[in-house]
């Protein structure tokens, strides 16, 4: 079971490839697409999506395209991965904590919202800038 899913992995491919471009022109769907190896129309749903998140902005015109909302600094992983497949979760339990019949007293259940918690961090902690630059 892959926790990222392939949509995402290809959304945050293109927003790395925006960062990278931050500053300038916009860059167009089909632009996007060819460079990171993903079907023109896969992108232009997952750009809608990423649009929708308010993690890229839209500019219309001969030369629009797609440009990130706001700095590369102040875009995390948790956010990206947010929109494209919603919440990341080890378990459904976590998801919704109430929906689970076992959760009072369950012994798995605490370890993994531990794990969770961490993970939410981290994924919270990396910026767009630092995959763009490649930082440790």
């Amino acid at each position: 079971m892959d926790v990222l899913r392939r949509n995402t992995d290809y959304a945050l491919r293109m927003m790395v490839h925006l960062a990278a471009r931050s500053g300038g022109e916009p860059v167009s769907t089909r632009h996007l697409a060819k460079a990171e190896g993903i079907s023109y129309p896969l992108a232009c749903k997952l750009m809608q999506m990423l649009n929708k998140a308010k993690l890229v902005k839209s500019f219309m015109g001969p030369a629009g395209g797609f440009g990130l909302a706001r700095e590369p600094e102040q875009i995390n992983l948790l956010d990206m991965i947010a929109a494209i497949q919603g919440p990341l979760a080890l378990n459904r339990c976590l998801v919704d904590i109430s929906a689970c019949q076992r959760a009072k007293g369950c012994p798995v259940s605490k370890k993994l919202q531990n794990l969770q918690q961490h993970i939410n961090e981290y994924l919270a902690d990396v910026t767009l800038a630092e995959l763009v630059s490649g930082d440790d």
